[in-house]
């Protein structure tokens, strides 16, 4: 599912137009991206929850030349599905 096909959808569950229904995936977006830098954890009961966790910087190898490379440190989101999410997946 694309951005476009998860609007459509939200619009319709929700009953809201198109556009409308834009603006709140790119506002829960953009608040989520917000909290997210300032290093809170936001959680959804029933959803999940995204965290921001630090990826310690590595040694990796180029496929290519086989030469090593550094990897610099870097932060990365994760998400962990709720029991209710995952309940309705399996």
């Amino acid at each position: 599912m694309n951005k476009a096909e998860l609007i459509d959808a939200i619009a319709s569950e929700a009953g809201l137009s198109k556009a409308d229904a834009k603006k709140a995936l790119d506002g829960f977006v953009n608040a989520t991206a917000s909290a997210l830098k300032k290093g809170d954890r936001i959680s959804l009961v029933g959803f999940g929850s995204f965290s921001v966790s630090e990826r310690a910087a590595r040694t990796g190898r180029n496929p290519q030349t086989g030469k090593e490379i550094k990897i610099a440190k870097k932060n990365v989101v994760r998400f962990k599905a709720g029991a209710e999410l995952s309940g309705k997946v399996n």
